[in-house]
Protein backbone atom coordinates (compact mmCIF):
# COMPACT_ATOMS: atom_id res chain seq x y z
CA UNK A 1 0.00 0.00 0.00
CA UNK A 2 1.18 3.70 -0.38
CA UNK A 3 0.32 6.97 2.07
CA UNK A 4 -0.09 9.86 -0.30
CA UNK A 5 0.05 13.47 1.32
CA UNK A 6 3.07 15.62 3.78
CA UNK A 7 4.13 13.76 6.63
CA UNK A 8 2.14 14.98 9.88
CA UNK A 9 1.61 12.65 13.08
CA UNK A 10 0.09 13.66 15.70
CA UNK A 11 1.92 11.80 18.94
CA UNK A 12 -0.96 11.92 21.49
CA UNK A 13 -0.66 11.75 25.02
CA UNK A 14 -2.00 10.16 27.96
CA UNK A 15 -3.89 13.09 28.85
CA UNK A 16 -5.16 14.01 25.73
CA UNK A 17 -3.18 16.76 24.50
CA UNK A 18 -1.09 16.38 21.60
CA UNK A 19 2.27 17.73 19.86
CA UNK A 20 2.86 17.23 16.29
CA UNK A 21 5.76 14.90 14.75
CA UNK A 22 6.49 16.39 11.39
CA UNK A 23 9.70 15.15 8.54
CA UNK A 24 10.71 18.61 7.85
CA UNK A 25 14.17 17.15 5.89
CA UNK A 26 15.56 13.76 4.68
CA UNK A 27 16.48 11.77 7.74
CA UNK A 28 15.35 13.50 10.70
CA UNK A 29 12.24 14.12 12.27
CA UNK A 30 11.06 17.37 14.67
CA UNK A 31 9.02 16.39 17.40
CA UNK A 32 8.65 18.07 20.78
CA UNK A 33 11.01 20.56 19.97
CA UNK A 34 13.48 18.13 19.17
CA UNK A 35 14.96 16.14 16.41
CA UNK A 36 15.28 12.30 15.44
CA UNK A 37 17.72 11.25 13.31
CA UNK A 38 16.93 8.06 11.25
CA UNK A 39 18.08 6.04 8.28
CA UNK A 40 20.48 7.73 6.00
CA UNK A 41 22.64 6.08 2.92
CA UNK A 42 24.68 3.91 5.34
CA UNK A 43 24.78 -0.12 5.01
CA UNK A 44 26.47 -0.51 8.22
CA UNK A 45 24.34 -2.29 10.88
CA UNK A 46 22.79 0.88 13.26
CA UNK A 47 25.06 -0.32 16.52
CA UNK A 48 25.47 -4.02 17.59
CA UNK A 49 21.90 -5.94 17.64
CA UNK A 50 20.40 -5.23 20.96
CA UNK A 51 19.38 -8.58 23.26
CA UNK A 52 15.85 -10.30 22.73
CA UNK A 53 13.52 -8.80 25.21
CA UNK A 54 13.00 -10.89 28.28
CA UNK A 55 10.39 -13.95 27.69
CA UNK A 56 7.56 -13.09 30.08
CA UNK A 57 7.69 -8.83 29.23
CA UNK A 58 6.55 -10.16 25.68
CA UNK A 59 3.24 -10.21 26.29
CA UNK A 60 2.92 -6.97 28.29
CA UNK A 61 4.48 -5.42 25.20
CA UNK A 62 2.29 -2.69 22.91
CA UNK A 63 -0.58 -0.28 22.85
CA UNK A 64 -3.41 0.75 25.41
CA UNK A 65 -5.87 3.04 25.69
CA UNK A 66 -7.96 4.57 23.37
CA UNK A 67 -7.46 7.48 20.06
CA UNK A 68 -7.42 10.26 22.47
CA UNK A 69 -5.26 8.66 24.91
CA UNK A 70 -2.98 6.32 23.73
CA UNK A 71 0.35 5.21 24.85
CA UNK A 72 2.96 2.54 24.46
CA UNK A 73 4.56 -0.26 26.82
CA UNK A 74 7.58 -1.13 25.07
CA UNK A 75 11.25 -2.45 25.81
CA UNK A 76 14.26 0.11 25.08
CA UNK A 77 17.41 -0.69 26.88
CA UNK A 78 16.84 -3.83 28.47
CA UNK A 79 13.86 -1.88 30.69
CA UNK A 80 10.15 -1.93 30.13
CA UNK A 81 8.77 1.54 29.98
CA UNK A 82 5.83 3.18 29.34
CA UNK A 83 6.19 5.99 26.72
CA UNK A 84 3.42 8.70 26.48
CA UNK A 85 4.01 11.11 23.65
CA UNK A 86 6.98 10.93 21.88
CA UNK A 87 9.38 11.79 24.56
CA UNK A 88 7.58 10.83 27.97
CA UNK A 89 9.79 7.72 29.12
CA UNK A 90 8.41 5.90 32.77
CA UNK A 91 10.55 3.21 33.62
CA UNK A 92 8.57 0.50 34.91
CA UNK A 93 10.20 -1.32 38.06
CA UNK A 94 8.91 -5.15 38.51
CA UNK A 95 7.02 -5.96 41.82
CA UNK A 96 5.86 -9.28 40.43
CA UNK A 97 5.22 -10.94 37.36
CA UNK A 98 2.34 -8.57 36.11
CA UNK A 99 3.00 -5.75 38.65
CA UNK A 100 5.51 -2.90 37.84
CA UNK A 101 5.81 0.52 40.13
CA UNK A 102 6.37 3.89 38.45
CA UNK A 103 9.23 6.26 39.45
CA UNK A 104 7.66 8.55 41.63
CA UNK A 105 9.07 11.55 39.45
CA UNK A 106 7.34 11.07 36.43
CA UNK A 107 3.73 12.29 35.43
CA UNK A 108 1.96 9.86 37.32
CA UNK A 109 3.94 9.44 40.27
CA UNK A 110 4.75 6.21 42.09
CA UNK A 111 1.89 4.75 40.68
CA UNK A 112 1.43 1.02 40.50
CA UNK A 113 0.51 -0.66 37.34
CA UNK A 114 -1.31 -4.14 37.21
CA UNK A 115 -1.84 -5.99 33.62
CA UNK A 116 -4.47 -7.79 33.59
CA UNK A 117 -5.71 -11.34 31.85
CA UNK A 118 -8.37 -12.98 30.97
CA UNK A 119 -9.25 -16.86 31.06
CA UNK A 120 -6.71 -17.76 28.49
CA UNK A 121 -3.63 -15.99 30.37
CA UNK A 122 -3.88 -13.18 27.41
CA UNK A 123 -3.31 -9.40 28.39
CA UNK A 124 -6.27 -7.38 28.25
CA UNK A 125 -5.06 -4.20 30.08
CA UNK A 126 -3.14 -2.27 32.35
CA UNK A 127 -4.44 -0.66 35.10
CA UNK A 128 -2.43 2.51 36.26
CA UNK A 129 -3.57 3.75 39.75
CA UNK A 130 -7.91 3.75 39.53
CA UNK A 131 -7.74 3.76 35.64
CA UNK A 132 -7.64 0.97 33.39
CA UNK A 133 -6.32 1.10 29.94
CA UNK A 134 -8.07 -1.79 27.26
CA UNK A 135 -5.36 -3.09 24.99
CA UNK A 136 -5.08 -2.04 21.61
CA UNK A 137 -5.87 -4.27 18.49
CA UNK A 138 -3.51 -5.71 16.15
CA UNK A 139 -0.57 -5.94 17.87
CA UNK A 140 -0.03 -9.56 18.21
CA UNK A 141 2.87 -11.88 16.50
CA UNK A 142 1.27 -13.67 13.16
CA UNK A 143 -1.80 -11.32 13.09
CA UNK A 144 -3.21 -10.07 9.53
CA UNK A 145 -4.55 -6.78 8.71
CA UNK A 146 -8.50 -6.62 7.41
CA UNK A 147 -10.63 -4.73 6.51
CA UNK A 148 -14.27 -5.09 4.98
CA UNK A 149 -14.16 -4.45 1.28
CA UNK A 150 -16.50 -1.17 0.19
CA UNK A 151 -17.55 -3.92 -2.55
CA UNK A 152 -17.09 -7.62 -3.20
CA UNK A 153 -13.60 -8.09 -4.30
CA UNK A 154 -15.08 -10.33 -7.52
CA UNK A 155 -16.88 -7.04 -8.68
CA UNK A 156 -13.86 -4.79 -7.51
CA UNK A 157 -12.10 -7.06 -10.02
CA UNK A 158 -14.45 -6.87 -12.49
CA UNK A 159 -14.99 -3.26 -12.20
CA UNK A 160 -11.02 -2.54 -12.20
CA UNK A 161 -9.98 -4.62 -15.43
CA UNK A 162 -12.54 -2.87 -17.42
CA UNK A 163 -11.07 0.66 -16.79
CA UNK A 164 -8.07 1.86 -18.11
CA UNK A 165 -4.98 3.76 -16.03
CA UNK A 166 -4.45 7.62 -16.48
CA UNK A 167 -3.04 8.64 -19.71
CA UNK A 168 1.02 9.75 -19.33
CA UNK A 169 3.28 12.00 -21.47
CA UNK A 170 6.89 12.07 -20.97
CA UNK A 171 9.76 10.46 -22.28
CA UNK A 172 9.86 7.00 -20.57
CA UNK A 173 12.00 4.52 -20.15
CA UNK A 174 11.52 1.02 -22.20
CA UNK A 175 10.36 -1.36 -19.08
CA UNK A 176 12.42 -4.54 -18.73
CA UNK A 177 11.11 -5.91 -15.68
CA UNK A 178 12.97 -9.26 -14.39
CA UNK A 179 12.42 -11.70 -10.90
CA UNK A 180 13.81 -10.71 -8.29
CA UNK A 181 13.90 -14.48 -7.01
CA UNK A 182 15.97 -15.36 -10.64
CA UNK A 183 18.86 -12.95 -10.54
CA UNK A 184 19.35 -14.19 -6.43
CA UNK A 185 17.78 -17.39 -5.06
CA UNK A 186 18.21 -16.60 -1.92
CA UNK A 187 15.33 -13.97 -1.86
CA UNK A 188 12.26 -15.86 -0.57
CA UNK A 189 8.73 -14.62 -1.87
CA UNK A 190 5.61 -14.50 0.44
CA UNK A 191 3.53 -12.53 -2.01
CA UNK A 192 0.38 -11.97 0.11
CA UNK A 193 -1.84 -10.70 -2.48
CA UNK A 194 -1.65 -14.08 -4.23
CA UNK A 195 -2.80 -15.61 -1.00
CA UNK A 196 -5.64 -14.40 1.26
CA UNK A 197 -2.98 -13.13 4.05
CA UNK A 198 -4.02 -9.55 2.91
CA UNK A 199 -6.02 -6.78 3.56
CA UNK A 200 -8.74 -7.60 1.29
CA UNK A 201 -8.78 -11.35 2.51
CA UNK A 202 -8.75 -12.52 -0.82
CA UNK A 203 -5.81 -13.60 -3.68
CA UNK A 204 -6.11 -10.51 -5.84
CA UNK A 205 -3.13 -12.50 -8.13
CA UNK A 206 -2.94 -16.07 -9.71
CA UNK A 207 0.47 -16.14 -9.10
CA UNK A 208 3.05 -15.30 -6.78
CA UNK A 209 5.64 -13.39 -8.68
CA UNK A 210 8.34 -10.64 -7.45
CA UNK A 211 8.94 -8.24 -10.83
CA UNK A 212 10.68 -5.29 -10.79
CA UNK A 213 12.50 -3.24 -13.51
CA UNK A 214 16.22 -4.33 -14.41
CA UNK A 215 17.91 -1.66 -12.19
CA UNK A 216 15.67 -1.81 -9.57
CA UNK A 217 16.01 -5.50 -9.05
CA UNK A 218 20.00 -5.25 -9.20
CA UNK A 219 19.96 -2.56 -6.56
CA UNK A 220 17.42 -5.06 -4.70
CA UNK A 221 20.20 -8.12 -5.00
CA UNK A 222 23.03 -5.76 -3.77
CA UNK A 223 21.48 -4.87 -0.82
CA UNK A 224 20.41 -8.73 -0.59
CA UNK A 225 24.30 -9.64 -0.81
CA UNK A 226 24.98 -6.95 2.14
CA UNK A 227 22.48 -8.64 4.57
CA UNK A 228 23.82 -11.75 3.93
CA UNK A 229 27.52 -11.23 5.39
CA UNK A 230 25.05 -10.48 8.41
CA UNK A 231 22.78 -13.61 8.64
CA UNK A 232 19.84 -12.20 6.70
CA UNK A 233 17.71 -12.66 3.53
CA UNK A 234 15.20 -10.66 1.95
CA UNK A 235 11.71 -11.83 2.16
CA UNK A 236 9.51 -10.11 -0.71
CA UNK A 237 5.63 -9.41 0.14
CA UNK A 238 4.68 -7.35 -3.27
CA UNK A 239 6.81 -5.60 -5.80
CA UNK A 240 5.73 -4.62 -9.80
CA UNK A 241 1.85 -4.47 -9.06
CA UNK A 242 -0.51 -4.04 -12.11
CA UNK A 243 -2.53 -0.63 -12.49
CA UNK A 244 -5.78 -2.48 -11.94
CA UNK A 245 -5.33 -3.65 -8.69
CA UNK A 246 -4.18 -0.86 -7.39
CA UNK A 247 -7.62 0.38 -8.69
CA UNK A 248 -9.46 -2.74 -6.70
CA UNK A 249 -7.45 -1.06 -3.66
CA UNK A 250 -8.85 2.18 -3.81
CA UNK A 251 -12.39 1.18 -4.86
CA UNK A 252 -12.30 -1.23 -1.84
CA UNK A 253 -10.50 1.07 1.04
CA UNK A 254 -12.97 3.09 3.21
CA UNK A 255 -12.56 6.55 2.25
CA UNK A 256 -10.89 7.15 6.00
CA UNK A 257 -8.27 4.40 5.58
CA UNK A 258 -7.45 6.01 1.95
CA UNK A 259 -4.36 7.45 3.08
CA UNK A 260 -2.90 4.10 3.10
CA UNK A 261 -3.30 3.19 -0.12
CA UNK A 262 -2.49 4.61 -3.92
CA UNK A 263 -5.16 6.97 -6.02
CA UNK A 264 -5.34 5.31 -9.50
CA UNK A 265 -5.48 8.26 -11.04
CA UNK A 266 -2.16 9.00 -10.01
CA UNK A 267 -0.80 5.16 -10.48
CA UNK A 268 1.42 3.84 -7.61
CA UNK A 269 5.21 3.17 -8.08
CA UNK A 270 4.31 -0.26 -8.03
CA UNK A 271 2.94 0.14 -11.35
CA UNK A 272 6.09 0.84 -12.60
CA UNK A 273 7.87 -1.39 -11.08
CA UNK A 274 10.26 0.59 -8.99
CA UNK A 275 8.59 -0.22 -5.61
CA UNK A 276 9.43 -3.23 -3.48
CA UNK A 277 7.99 -4.22 -0.75
CA UNK A 278 10.15 -6.28 1.88
CA UNK A 279 11.27 -7.49 5.11
CA UNK A 280 13.93 -9.81 6.93
CA UNK A 281 14.24 -13.61 7.25
CA UNK A 282 16.93 -15.04 9.74
CA UNK A 283 19.32 -17.12 7.28
CA UNK A 284 20.10 -19.86 9.37
CA UNK A 285 16.54 -20.84 10.27
CA UNK A 286 14.92 -19.64 7.42
CA UNK A 287 11.89 -17.94 9.65
CA UNK A 288 10.77 -14.28 8.78
CA UNK A 289 11.95 -11.51 11.20
CA UNK A 290 8.99 -9.58 13.62
CA UNK A 291 9.74 -6.13 12.64
CA UNK A 292 7.22 -4.04 15.11
CA UNK A 293 4.36 -3.94 12.95
CA UNK A 294 2.47 -6.28 10.61
CA UNK A 295 3.08 -5.67 7.26
CA UNK A 296 0.06 -3.76 5.38
CA UNK A 297 -1.02 -2.78 9.07
CA UNK A 298 -2.68 0.63 8.40
CA UNK A 299 -1.87 1.52 11.93
CA UNK A 300 0.81 4.07 13.44
CA UNK A 301 2.94 0.81 13.97
CA UNK A 302 3.51 1.08 10.31
CA UNK A 303 5.45 4.05 10.32
CA UNK A 304 9.32 3.54 9.97
CA UNK A 305 10.10 5.93 13.21
CA UNK A 306 7.59 4.26 15.14
CA UNK A 307 8.44 3.94 18.93
CA UNK A 308 6.32 1.17 20.35
CA UNK A 309 7.53 -2.56 20.19
CA UNK A 310 11.31 -3.65 21.11
CA UNK A 311 14.45 -2.64 21.01
CA UNK A 312 15.67 -5.54 18.53
CA UNK A 313 12.48 -5.36 16.59
CA UNK A 314 13.60 -1.48 15.66
CA UNK A 315 17.15 -2.20 15.13
CA UNK A 316 16.08 -5.00 12.25
CA UNK A 317 13.51 -1.96 11.15
CA UNK A 318 16.56 0.55 10.62
CA UNK A 319 19.02 -2.24 9.40
CA UNK A 320 16.32 -2.64 6.69
CA UNK A 321 16.14 0.51 5.74
CA UNK A 322 19.94 1.46 6.04
CA UNK A 323 20.49 -1.90 3.30
CA UNK A 324 17.80 -0.44 0.96
CA UNK A 325 18.94 2.96 1.27
CA UNK A 326 22.55 2.63 0.57
CA UNK A 327 21.07 1.33 -2.44
CA UNK A 328 19.33 4.01 -4.03
CA UNK A 329 15.91 3.18 -2.40
CA UNK A 330 13.62 5.55 -0.09
CA UNK A 331 11.65 3.99 2.49
CA UNK A 332 7.83 5.56 2.34
CA UNK A 333 6.65 7.79 5.11
CA UNK A 334 3.39 5.96 6.00
CA UNK A 335 5.11 2.18 5.64
CA UNK A 336 8.67 0.49 7.31
CA UNK A 337 8.64 -2.76 4.64
CA UNK A 338 8.07 -0.31 1.70
CA UNK A 339 10.71 1.16 -0.46
CA UNK A 340 10.85 3.20 -3.85
CA UNK A 341 14.00 3.32 -6.78
CA UNK A 342 15.42 6.76 -7.15
CA UNK A 343 14.45 6.32 -11.22
CA UNK A 344 10.69 5.43 -10.80
CA UNK A 345 9.60 8.92 -12.37
CA UNK A 346 11.39 7.55 -15.81
CA UNK A 347 9.30 4.65 -16.48
CA UNK A 348 5.53 4.50 -16.95
CA UNK A 349 2.09 3.32 -14.93
CA UNK A 350 1.61 -0.86 -16.59
CA UNK A 351 -1.28 -2.72 -16.36
CA UNK A 352 0.34 -6.45 -17.27
CA UNK A 353 -0.71 -9.84 -15.70
CA UNK A 354 2.23 -11.77 -14.31
CA UNK A 355 0.74 -14.05 -16.76
CA UNK A 356 1.39 -11.67 -20.03
CA UNK A 357 4.82 -11.32 -18.53
CA UNK A 358 5.61 -14.75 -18.44
CA UNK A 359 4.44 -15.27 -21.53
CA UNK A 360 6.71 -12.00 -22.98
CA UNK A 361 9.63 -14.29 -21.44
CA UNK A 362 9.08 -16.91 -22.46
CA UNK A 363 8.96 -15.28 -26.05
CA UNK A 364 11.85 -13.85 -26.22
Amino acid sequence: MTMVGALVLSATLVHGQSAPAVQDAPGSIVAGGKRLLFGGNDARPPGPAPAAVKPEWAGLIGEYGWDLGKFYVLEDGGELKILAGWFDFEALHPVSADVFQLPASGPHGAATVTFERDAMHAVTGVRIGDVVYLRRPFDAPGQVFHITPLKPVAELRREALASTPPVETGNFRKPDLVELNKLDPSIKLDIRYASDRNFLGSPLYLEARAYMQRPAAEAVVRASQQLQQLGYGLLIHDSYRPWYVTKMFWEGTPVEKRIFVADPAQGSRHNRGCAVDLTLYELKTGEPIRMTGGYDEMSERSYPFYPGGTSLERWHRDLLRRAMEAEGFAVYESEWWHFDYKDWRQYPILNLTFEELESVSTSR
